[in-house]
C-alpha cells in the first residue's frame, strides 16, 4: 500500500518500480509509468549530498531540478510523475534525513528510507544494511520522518538471519507509523542469484497490519507480467516491486503482454531525449536493456557512443534529437529574452546584453569573433580571450570574453560552445560601438582574409544565399557534436 494520487488514498495490489542506482532516473520512471507501474521509487539518493542541494524550477525542462554545488543534478523529477514518485535517501541520521525530506517532500508523493541495500556506497557510514543491526537508530530516523513532514513516510529492508528476528524488526518499524514496508527477500550477504525468500516475506506480511510490498521476485519468480500476481499470492503481500524484471524490459508493468525489448529502449531514448538526461546514465541503462545482446551490432555502437547525439544516432532518432533540442531552444529564447534587459548592465567586473547570435543574420564563413580578433589586432591589443562554461541543468553555454583587460558577455545561454562565444562578442563589438559583420551593415575596412576572399570570388546574392544555407547546415552539425 503506497501514495497513488495526490488525494493521499492508499491502495493495495499495486506494482512498483524499485529503487536501482544508475536505473531509476527520471527516463525510466516514466516509462515504467507508461507501462502500467503505479508507484515508482528514484535510485537511493545519498542524505549528505541532497542536503547540500537547492531546489531549481527548470522552466525549460519543464522539471523540477534538485542541483548540488558542482551544479550536477542530482534528483530530477516532473509534474507527470508527482503523485506517484517515491523519493528514497540513504541515511543513518535522523535530523539530516529530516532535512532533505522537507527539501523535496512538496514534489514527491512518499519518503522512503534504504535499509536493505547491501553495497559499500550504501553501507558505509551506517545506512542502507547496516542499520538493520540498529534498531533504535532506525525507530529514530523513521520516527522524526513520520512527524516532521507532511507525506507519508516508508522503509525498504532486507530480511534477517533468522525469521523471528525479521519478525521482531517489523513490528518494532511499524509501530513508528510508517505508511508501508518494502521486504526484499534474501539475506544482506545474498545476491540475485540466490533464491528469494517468499516464506520471510509472508511471516513479515501475517505479522504487521501495514501494507507489505514484496521484493526480490525478479529472474526466478517474475519473468512476465501474469507473475506479478503469483509472486504477491506467494508472498502474502499487499502489492509487489519490480527491479531486475522492470530494467530489463518495462514493458513486465503492462498487462497487454510483453513489447520487443528494442521497441522499450527507444521508448525509453525518447525521454532520455526529452529531459536531457546524462548520456552516460542513458547509455548504462540501454547496456541493462540490451543483456545478452550487448555484444550485438547495435550494443557495440551504443557502447561506443559518448553523447546522446552518439546515441540516438544508434537508434535512428537523430531528427528527433535535433526536433527535440530546437524546440527547447525556442523555449529557452522565449523565456530568457522576456526577462533579459537589452541595454549593457554591469554584473560586478562584466559587461553584459541579453544577446542571441543568430547565424543566419552573417554572411558566410564571416562571424562576430573574426570581426573581434581583426577590430583587436588593428588596435594592436591581445588576442580576444574567451572562458566557457556549461549548466549541467539544461548542458547551456555562456561564454565571457576578454578584451583590453574588460569583460563582456551575454546573459542569455546558448545551445553550443561555439555560438555562445560568438554572443559574447557581440556583446563586446556592440559595446565598443565597432561593426559586426551583419548582412547588409555598411563595409567596415575589418574585413579577415576569408572575407575578402568571398568578395573577390564574385558570388552573386543567390551564391551567397546557398552559402548560407551549407553554413548554417555545418552549424547544425557542429551543434550537435558539441553537446557535450
Amino acid at each position: 500500500m503506497v501514495l497513488v494520487s495526490v488525494s493521499c488514498f492508499y491502495v493495495v495490489d499495486i506494482t512498483a518500480l524499485a529503487p536501482m542506482v544508475r536505473v531509476g532516473t527520471l527516463p525510466m520512471r516514466l516509462l515504467a509509468l507508461d507501462y502500467g507501474a503505479d508507484v515508482v521509487y528514484c535510485e537511493e539518493l545519498i542524505d549528505i549530498k541532497m542536503a547540500q542541494c537547492q531546489r531549481v524550477v527548470n522552466e525549460v525542462l519543464q522539471t523540477v531540478d534538485f542541483v548540488a554545488p558542482d551544479d550536477r543534478v542530482m534528483f530530477r523529477t516532473c509534474a507527470k510523475e508527482k503523485a506517484r514518485v517515491v523519493f528514497q535517501m540513504g541515511t543513518a541520521d535522523p535530523d539530516r534525513a529530516l532535512t532533505v525530506a522537507r527539501l523535496v517532500e512538496k514534489d514527491v508523493a512518499a519518503i522512503d528510507v534504504n535499509m536493505g541495500c547491501p553495497k559499500e556506497y550504501s553501507t558505509k557510514g551506517g545506512m542502507g544494511a547496516a542499520l538493520l543491526s540498529d534498531p533504535e537508530k532506525i525507530e529514530a530516523i523513521l520516527r522524526k520522518l513520520v512527524t516532521g513532514v507532511s507525506v507519508p513516510v516508508t522503509c525498504k529492508i532486507r530480511i534477517l538471519p533468522s525469521m523471528e528476528e525479521t519478525v521482531r524488526l517489523v513490528q518494532r518499524i511499524e509501530k513508528t507509523g510508517i505508511a508501508a514496508l518494502a521486504v526484499h527477500g534474501r539475506f544482506k550477504e545474498e545476491r540475485p542469484r540466490h533464491p528469494v525468500h517468499c516464506d520471510y516475506i509472508k511471516a513479515v506480511a501475517q505479522a504487521v497490519s501495514i501494507p507489505v510490498i514484496a521484493n526480490g521476485g525478479s529472474l526466478d519468480l517474475v519473468k512476465a507480467n501474469a507473475d506479478i500476481e503469483e509472486f504477491r499470492k506467494a508472498t502474502g503481500a499487499s502489492s509487489v516491486m519490480l527491479g531486475r524484471a522492470a530494467m530489463w524490459n518495462a514493458s513486465v508493468f503492462s498487462s497487454q503482454g510483453p513489447i520487443p525489448v528494442e521497441r522499450v529502449m527507444e521508448e525509453y531514448l525518447r525521454y532520455a531525449i526529452r529531459y536531457d538526461n546524462h548520456a552516460f546514465n542513458t547509455k548504462y541503462c540501454l547496456c541493462q536493456m540490451l543483456r545478452d545482446k550487448v555484444e550485438s551490432p547495435l550494443g557495440k555502437q551504443v557502447q561506443a557512443a559518448q553523447t546522446n547525439v552518439e546515441i540516438s544516432e544508434a537508434f535512428g532518432l537523430q531528427d528527433f534529437y535535433l526536433q527535440t533540442q530546437e524546440q527547447l531552444q525556442v523555449r529557452r529564447d522565449s523565456l530568457y529574452s522576456s526577462s533579459q534587459p537589452d541595454q549593457p548592465v554591469m554584473d560586478g567586473d562584466v559587461t553584459m546584453m541579453a544577446i542571441k547570435f543568430e547565424r543566419r543574420e552573417y554572411p558566410p564563413q564571416i562571424t562576430p569573433k573574426m570581426f573581434l580578433l581583426e577590430w583587436s589586432r588593428k588596435e594592436k591589443l591581445e588576442q580576444p580571450l574567451y572562458k566557457t562554461v556549461q549548466r549541467s541543468q539544461d548542458r547551456a553555454f555562456q561564454s565571457t570574453v576578454t578584451v583590453a583587460e574588460k569583460k563582456y558577455r551575454s546573459s542569455l545561454w546558448e545551445k553550443s560552445k561555439k555560438f555562445a562565444e560568438q554572443a559574447a562578442a557581440i556583446v563586446c563589438l556592440r559595446v565598443l560601438g565597432i561593426p559586426e559583420g551583419r548582412i547588409g551593415e555598411e563595409d567596415s575596412g575589418l574585413v579577415c582574409k576569408r572575407k575578402r576572399e568571398w568578395k573577390t570570388n564574385g558570388f552573386t546574392e543567390e551564391e551567397g544565399r546557398k552559402k548560407r544555407h551549407i553554413a548554417e547546415t555545418s552549424e547544425k552539425k557542429l551543434y550537435l557534436m558539441s553537446l557535450f
